[in-house]
Order: C-alpha cells, then sequence, then structure tokens
C-alpha cells in the first residue's frame, strides 16, 4: 500500500500530532489543545482547536469525521457530520463539535475528539443536460426504496 505524505506543523511543541490507534485504523486521531477545559452544556456547539496546521498534498483531501465512542457514549459529534480539509487550506485544525445529549461533557486538553481519513479526490467535469437517463428508481427519495 503506498503512503500519502502529510506534513504537520504544532503550533505549540505540546499539539499532538495525529495518530492511527491500530494497524488498521483508517482515521487519525485528532486531539483537542486547550489551554483549559471546555465545558459544553447540551445541544451546544463549540470549535475546538487542534493547535495544528496541514498541508495535504495535490489532489487530495482530509475529511474530519466524529468519533463513534463519543458519539454513542456522550452524544458528542460533528456539527457538520463530516468536515472537509481542502488541500489548499493553511489554517489552523479546528473542530466543530456538539453535544446532543442531555448532559454537559467536558473537553480537556489532549482529548481525542474526532478522526481524520486522508482521502484521493475526484474533480468533476460538469456537462448540462436537457434529459437524464430513467432508471427503475426514477426520482423515488427519501425512503422511496422502504425498510427492508
Amino acid at each position: 500500500m503506498d503512503k500519502v505524505i502529510v506534513k504537520i506543523q504544532k503550533l505549540n511543541p505540546n499539539a499532538n500530532i495525529p495518530t492511527y490507534q491500530t494497524e488498521g485504523a483508517s482515521g487519525m486521531d485528532l486531539c483537542a489543545f486547550l489551554s483549559e477545559p471546555i465545558l459544553l452544556k447540551p445541544l451546544e456547539r463549540k470549535l475546538i482547536p487542534t493547535g495544528l496546521k496541514m498541508e495535504l498534498p495535490q489532489g487530495y483531501e482530509a475529511q474530519v469525521r466524529p468519533r463513534s465512542g463519543m458519539s454513542i457514549k456522550h452524544g458528542i459529534t460533528l456539527v457538520n457530520c463530516v468536515g472537509t480539509i481542502d488541500e489548499d487550506y493553511r489554517g489552523e485544525i479546528c473542530v466543530p463539535v456538539i453535544n446532543l445529549s442531555n448532559e454537559e461533557f467536558t473537553i480537556n486538553n489532549g482529548d481525542r475528539i474526532a478522526q481524520m481519513v486522508i482521502s484521493p479526490v475526484t474533480k468533476a467535469s460538469i456537462i448540462e443536460t436537457k434529459e437524464l437517463s430513467n432508471t427503475k428508481r426514477g426520482e423515488g427519495g427519501f425512503g422511496s426504496t422502504g425498510r427492508k
């Protein structure tokens, strides 16, 4: 398997470099970089800094995704579900989190708050047309195929 080189710049020497927690993991964990804990009240959202900047190779993106354990155990997920970091972004990586539980949740410095997956990007060529091909599904959406 080919590996992609991703350059990471620490804004502070104590910031945590993203790491894969297991050999088979597809996502690297992103950690909070905080001067003090952040309390998230129910339904509250905050932007959590990581203390990192990144340079992706041309033709790649980073997808920032929720950590499943935080989502199911504590109701902490991402505001935009999956965030995209484009190859030309050079600002600090920040994670927009939301507390969907009924209880307050504290994020501490160094907590693993999200995961980041590096993926190739396919650019599309858009062609305007007057007609689209027919399919069995047609215009059926939002549950039109049923539950089973």
